[in-house]
Parts: structure tokens; sequence; C-alpha cells
């Protein structure tokens, strides 16, 4: 997916006198004027990373906190914007990350990148040098402007003389502008980069900040013409329709089809109107959901879903050919049985994304795009359509499926009970052990990719977040406090590397104002590389500890103690549901699962080998 460029603002003009009496004083001023508008805008949370050249800012995010601004603070640039990214995906809103000059910025680019691809509204703003300290060598003067550049919706930028020259209107609009972005009509939620110099003096004293005018707040969110043309998404549960798509034929709903749930990407507030229009869909058609464990639909009752698809097209089966109608939601999940099977199938072929127009199809199927969301979608058909019940094609196909799909959950139920079985048979326990609607947040590689396959489908119904965007495991631990800050609970389910890739994660404890328990599963280095075929014959031609799964000799449950963060290890199959009941209650805890890299994915061939009897079954 080509991210979306937008044109650089042009910067205002200077001669402007500041808004305060003197420089430090309009700082603050300014930087008041602009985080008021924010908040006016719908902005509720803040995350502030220290600096010097960043000082009015702070400072006027210490103010407004009094107003009923979420303010986090944070040492490390890129452990902040990945909380922000978290508690943006969660909210559905931007979450705003003030940070300094220079390299600051620099740290901001992987948070950004995952928010651009995974259409996570995010805003990014940096305190800069004034112009005239610009290609001169001047201390902490660098190009931040083109830092994010590739990756953000639009480039917000203030008065190179300074944020305090500019006038107040000047301000508001640019918040107005920067923060609609975020969520525009016509391209996908994303990052927004505000870059704002800030000139000497810097810092308001004492007096000045007792005696500051806070501008009001409390006024409904602002409906403005941002940048090109309307960029307000509304706060429904239908999105809005995107300008100008054509959604083309729609499919025939007397005959049979197949619907592929990838992972969902759309705004919390639109989730209960996609769900009830895909219920419908089903009800009218009965093509059967192949969900997968990212589409948040696994454990939804009032669907009747295939799970395990992708254990169940590695036997081909002549009942189970690609159809030729295949509805598609969202990205493609991560399967690449499942890949290869929708490669196969016929040309009717919609991919429906929510609010995205970007090319969401790495298999080239040549499907007609749906950007406009499966609810606004279903809402255009002709109400005629919805008149009647499943064909008797289409009840033989689902029928197929649901056959395999019952005979492959208890052949696994068998094969790993209890939590036994390594990491496929820890994916399948969890399912059953978190309470319902608990929220689960899995880290990249293997972790994300056994949830899809062995998950149990029968398991209570939950929130699921996976990070897919960009799939890198910068973040984990960061990504996860933030879910839990949004919805007062969470659950991170992540291999060690990922986990020690994010150690400043830990540092959120202090302040998480939600409980965050993390599963750790402790194998020794990346395990996903046990998974692909780099390991030579003989085993002496390539050092493959050393070259990929590069294993780290580090203790995670100390490493989370010095944070002050209780854990505990997991001694069996048998240990984990006590040992998860205790982590629970723990306002944030660290379990630690020691399994066997090598041993797992010798496992999951072998479960894949050993299904097929199963399978085949009329």
């Amino acid at each position: 997916m080509a991210p979306v460029h937008r044109p650089l603002s042009p910067r205002p003009p200077s001669p402007r006198p500041p808004i305060g009496s003197d420089l430090s004083t309009g700082n603050l001023q300014a930087s008041l004027v602009l985080l008021a508008a924010l908040m006016r805008g719908g902005l509720t949370h803040l995350v502030l990373c220290p600096g010097s050249r960043s000082g009015a800012l702070a400072e006027a995010a210490g103010v407004l906190e009094r107003q009923g601004l979420d303010l986090r603070t944070a040492v490390d640039e890129r452990s902040a914007a990945f909380f922000a990214l978290g508690l943006g995906r969660a909210t559905g809103r931007a979450v705003a990350v003030v940070t300094t000059s220079g390299t600051a910025v620099a740290n901001l680019l992987p948070a950004a990148v995952e928010a651009d691809y995974g259409a996570i509204p995010l805003l990014l703003i940096s305190a800069d040098r004034p112009d005239r300290l610009k290609g001169c060598g001047a201390n902490q003067t660098v190009n931040q402007e083109c830092f994010l550049a590739a990756s953000v919706r639009w480039l917000g930028q203030g008065d190179g003389a300074g944020l305090a020259q500019m006038g107040e209107d000047a301000i508001v609009q640019l918040a107005r502008r920067a923060l609609a972005a975020t969520q525009a009509p016509g391209q996908a939620p994303g990052p927004v980069h505000l870059n704002l110099p800030f000139d000497e003096p810097l810092h308001a004293d004492g007096p000045a900040l007792l005696t500051v005018t806070v501008p009001p707040v409390e006024v409904p969110p602002l409906e403005v013409p941002p940048v090109e043309g309307p960029l307000v998404t509304p706060a429904s549960s239908v999105p809005a329709a995107i300008p100008n798509s054509d959604p083309g034929p729609m499919p025939d709903l007397d005959q049979a089809g197949v619907v592929v749930a990838g992972p969902w990407r759309g705004l919390p507030q639109h989730w209960d109107g996609h769900l009830a229009a895909l219920v419908r869909l089903q009800r009218r058609t009965g093509w059967p959901v192949l969900a997968d464990g990212l589409s948040g639909l696994r454990g939804v009752p009032e669907l009747q879903l295939v799970a395990g698809y992708d254990l169940v097209l590695d036997h081909p089966d002549g009942a189970l050919q690609p159809p030729l109608q295949l509805l598609r939601l969202g990205p493609v999940p991560a399967s690449r049985r499942l890949q290869r099977w929708i490669a196969q199938a016929g040309p009717r072929q919609w991919l429906v994304s929510e609010g995205d127009p970007r090319c969401l199809d790495p298999l080239g199927c040549s499907c007609q795009p749906i950007p406009t969301g499966l609810a606004a979608w279903l809402a255009s058909w002709p109400e005629p359509c919805w008149a009647g019940s499943p064909s008797q094609a289409a009840r033989e196909v689902a029928q197929a499926w649901s056959q395999r799909e019952r005979a492959l959950q208890g052949w696994l139920d068998h094969a790993l009970p209890g939590g036994g079985g390594g990491e496929p048979g820890l994916a399948r326990a969890l399912g059953r052990l978190l309470p319902a609607d608990l929220p689960l947040v899995i880290a990249n590689s293997s972790p994300v990719r056994d949830w899809e396959s062995f998950g149990d489908p029968a398991a209570p119904g939950r929130p699921v977040y996976g990070f897919r965007g960009a799939s890198g495991i910068d973040g984990t631990l960061s990504i996860a406090c933030g879910v839990a800050a949004a919805l007062g609970r969470a659950v991170l389910l992540t291999g060690d590397l990922a986990l020690l890739h994010d150690s400043h994660g830990w540092l959120w404890q202090s302040q998480l104002g939600g409980r965050l328990t993390v599963i750790l599963i402790n194998n020794g280095g990346g395990g996903i590389f046990e998974q692909l075929p780099i390991r030579t014959t003989p085993e002496q031609a390539l050092d493959f500890e050393r070259l990929f799964a590069m294993p780290q000799p580090v203790d995670h449950l100390a490493l989370a103690a010095a944070h002050g963060v209780p854990g505990r290890r997991v001694e069996g199959g048998a240990d984990l549901a006590p040992q998860l009941r205790w982590a629970l209650e723990q306002p944030m805890a660290l379990l630690e699962v020691v399994t066997d890299r090598r041993a797992d994915a010798a496992r999951r061939q072998e479960l894949r080998r050993m299904a097929s009897p199963s399978l085949l079954q009329p």
C-alpha cells in the first residue's frame, strides 16, 4: 500500500505580533491556543516527551490537564508514539504525541509507519528551531520536517519565525486542519505531523503560568473544512461514504459464495454497524464466513464461522473448491494456504475496506474494491434483494465447510489438551481461560499465526488487537499499554524478542491507569525463523542461532521486577490457569512460559500431517 501524500502546508507569513507581551509568554499562550483548539476538536489524550525546545507545549499541556486533558509522560519518544498508537486504535480517536527537536522526531517514524499502513489516527507534534537557525550549524537543528513525510497524511508547519508570531486565528486553523486530517473522508485514517518552530526565550516563568489566559475548551467539536474539502468523520455506526466511489455490480445473493474476513481495521465506533451488516448478509445468503483471528468475529454467536481454514486447506478437497463469488473483508489474512485458495477463486471478487481506498490486494485478483465499508455498501443495495433465503447451492457449500470445521476442532481438542502442546496448545488454552470480553493484544510473528491456526473458536468472544499494518515488533509492549489505558484492562501475548525490543514499555506501569497482563512466550530467540526453510543440512553450513534466531541472555522476570512489575514462571500446562488468575488481579504483571521453538516448529508440522484423516471424513 502506497502512503497517501499531501502537499506541505505553506508557512504562514511571519510579520505578526506575538500573542503575549514577551516571547516566552507568547510561546506559552500560542501553545495554549493550539492545544485548546485540538481539545475543542475532540482530542482527549496527549503523550509528552521531555525537551527544552518543546517547553512551551509542555507547560501548556500541564495547564490544560486541569481542564480535562489526559496527559501522560514518557522518556522514550518511540515508546510514547507506540503507546499513543494503541490508545488511538482502541478509542478510534487521534492521540497527540509531543516531542522536542532533532533526533527525537526520528524516533516517531516506526509508529508513524504502522499508523499509516494500519489506518490508525495519530497526531505527532514536534517543536523545531526557527528558520534563522536552519542550515547554519545550530545545535540540534535537522531537517526534521522531512523525517515522517512518506508516512503522514498531512504535514502542517508553524510560522518559520516561531509559533508565537502567528495570530490566534491562524493557530486555531492549523490545529483544526491537523486533527481533521487524521480521519479524512477519501483516505484511510492515519498520522499527521505538526512541526512547530519556537524562538527563544522558550520558557515562561512561574507568575506567567499562574496568570496565563486559558482558552475555552468545553465546547462542541468543530466541523470545518480543513485541507482539501470536508475532513470530518462522523462518530456513527456507519462510516461516511467515500466520494466518487463506484461500487460496481453487487453479488448474486441467490448463488453460492464465501466470505473471507481479514483483520479489522475500522474505527471502533463503526464496529456495531459492521457486525450487524455481516449478520444480515449471512442470514440472507447462507455464505460461510472464514474469520481471521484478528477479524474480531470469532466468538460472535450470531454468526456461523470457520476458524480452522488454515489447517483444512492443507488437504485439498473437492467440496471446498474456491467459489465463483468471494467477498473479502479487509486485508488478506496471514495464512499462506488461504491466500493461495483466494488466488484460485473466480473473477467475481469484492474487497471491502473500512474507509481505506488504497489497494489491499497483494494477490492481484482484480477484485472490485469497495472502500465505503460493509455497512454503508450493504445499505446501498435495493431493499427487494433482501427478500428470500439461502439457495440450495449455498447451503451445500456452507455444510461442507461446517462439517470439516467441526471435525477439525474436535480433533484439536484431543491433540492439544489443557494447555499442553507447546505454543499451539498455549494459543488454544488461552482463549478458554481468559474471561469473556477481556481485550487481547497479540504480537507479530509466531503468536498471531498460532492464534489464527490453533485458537479455539468456541472460546468466549473478545476484542483482539493485532498491529499488522507493517507487521513490526518495534513497540509491542507500549502498544499493549495504550490499549489497556484506553479500555481499562488488556492482555498481551508476545514472544521474547518482541518484548525485549520494547523493554522501555515497562516504564508505563507507574501511570498506566488500567490493568495489563503480559504473557511471554520465551523460546530463546526468533521462533518464527524455525518455521521457515532456513536451517541447512548439514547444520554446520549455517550458524542459524547467531544469524537468525539471535537468543538473548536476558532474565525477563528480573527485568520486569526492576521496573516494579511482578512476575511468575508458568510451570507446565496445568499451572497456567492458577497463574493467570493471579496475574489478572495485578495492576501489571508478567507470566513467563518457557517453550522449545525447534520442538514447536516440528509439532506444528506434525499437527498438519495428523489432521488430514479427520478432516476428509464426510
